[in-house]
């Protein structure tokens, strides 16, 4: 049976590496999930793959758009969804891997339906924000729908504005939509998570941060610094050097503020994917009996 080997866990614990070593094994191609990866003008500050990287192994939306283009998690599902029919007509199994959970969570069940918003309640919740800033917006979302709150980027109103617009109209939380169908896919699943002894994680997300400070992460952000209005650009490793670039802070500051939201980033991770009992856990030196495990549970499924 065609299968699709996820690979996920916390941010800087060495997915790619792994992926890239299972690709090779199995001669296949790696699909990303990380939603900051897709845009082409980010690299330094996305941990986009090295150009030794993308030719050792064929990858995909990995810079595929712009920062100027508006793409959301439904039209990725349908995209990759595309993409990896295509890829099993050649190949299999298909490595897709990355830490957004949202992009992951709807390759392996789908969203659902969710109803369009009336403008008048719109216009009432954006009104409402305007007046009262996002750690309200942050605080109504958590009241709501305590579950979304856990898996949302906490600094994009954006999508926060909508599970508050859904909640208002439908009296629902948005996170109900989700769960009503679990969509059966044409493909066997395999999850397999990444993890470490979190002291050691930590000092990797601190050291990866200062390699792409030495890589030109400053640079990269003062080239999009016009721009940093754009919901594509609030994200960690830019929003605290914008913040540095806007005189609210030393570079010093910033550098900590990254290396500090990352790790939180992290946290918040694991929190979503333990939640998961499908998946099966292994240390980022364990390739062999990652290796070992996905065989077993592809001839289980043949």
């Amino acid at each position: 049976m065609d299968t699709l080997i996820i690979v996920l866990g916390p941010t800087g614990v060495g997915k790619s590496d792994i992926s890239i070593q299972l690709a090779k094994h199995y001669h296949t191609e790696i699909i990303s999930a990380d939603s900051r990866q897709f845009f082409r003008e980010l690299s330094i500050g996305t941990a986009v793959p090295s150009a030794d990287d993308l030719r050792m192994v064929p990858h995909h939306f990995i810079q595929t758009k712009s920062i100027h283009e508006y793409y959301n998690v439904s039209e990725y599902e349908t995209e990759a969804l595309q993409l990896i029919g295509e890829l099993f007509k050649r190949i299999n199994p298909v490595v897709l891997t990355g830490g957004s959970m949202l992009y992951v969570d709807t390759i392996c069940n789908g969203i659902d339906d969710i109803p369009t918003v009336d403008p008048e309640i719109r216009g009432e919740v954006i009104g409402w924000y305007e007046k009262n800033g996002i750690d309200a917006l942050r605080q109504r979302l958590l009241e709501v729908d305590p579950e979304y709150y856990q898996i949302v980027d906490l600094n994009n109103p954006k999508r926060m504005l909508h599970a508050i617009e859904i909640h208002q109209m439908t009296g629902l939380p948005i996170t109900s939509f989700r769960k009503k169908t679990i969509k059966e896919r044409p493909f066997h699943i395999i999850k397999v998570g990444i993890n470490q002894d979190r002291k050691i994680l930590y000092e990797r997300i601190n050291q990866r941060v200062l390699k792409m400070m030495d890589a030109g992460l400053l640079e990269e952000a003062k080239a999009v610094y016009p721009h940093r209005k754009l919901n594509s650009l609030n994200t960690v490793g830019y929003k605290e050097l914008f913040s540095y670039l806007d005189g609210d802070c030393t570079l010093e500051e910033a550098i900590d503020l990254i290396q500090r939201n990352t790790r939180r980033y992290a946290r918040k991770q694991l929190t979503w994917f333990r939640r998961d009992q499908q998946i099966e856990w292994f240390e980022p030196n364990q390739i062999s009996e990652i290796v070992d495990f996905v065989d077993q549970k592809m001839n289980h499924n043949e």
